[in-house]
């Protein structure tokens, strides 16, 4: 995968041939909204990444820590893009527990959707004792 023209790869790209953003534009926008450190620092879309560097990357509700294994600015299918990088394991143990907190319904409130004419009903009056 590495050609002489992969040695100097923007991070914004190597962000997208890595598949972490579906377009360039918006690892871009990740990256100048402070949702990508490189070595413990903020940095700039046109930052290049080294072999071995590592990055944080926060996209939604994941977060991942991931050492650059490979450089490429071409976007190939998923298996090869998961080989230029690897993700620490206390990384992928925090993913998880914070998968399984959101799953468990921990981070919000949980209802079983709209109340009924009835709940309604039995909500205004409850509002309206006070």
């Amino acid at each position: 995968m590495s050609d002489k023209d992969d040695d100097k790869v923007r991070l914004d790209k190597w962000l997208w041939a890595a598949r972490f953003f579906k377009t360039r534009a918006l690892a871009k926008a990740a990256i100048e909204g402070g949702k990508v450190h490189c070595r413990g620092e903020r940095c700039k879309p046109s930052k290049e990444p080294k072999v071995g560097d590592e990055l944080l990357i926060r996209t939604g509700f994941d977060e991942r820590m991931v050492v650059i294994q490979e450089l490429s600015v071409v976007r190939r299918g998923a298996p090869q893009a998961q080989a230029l990088y690897s993700e620490t394991a206390e990384s992928i143990v925090r993913r998880e527990q914070a998968a399984a907190l959101r799953k468990a319904g921990a981070l919000g409130v949980q209802t079983d959707g709209r109340p009924t004419k009835k709940q309604r009903r039995q909500i205004h009056q409850f509002r309206s004792d006070d």
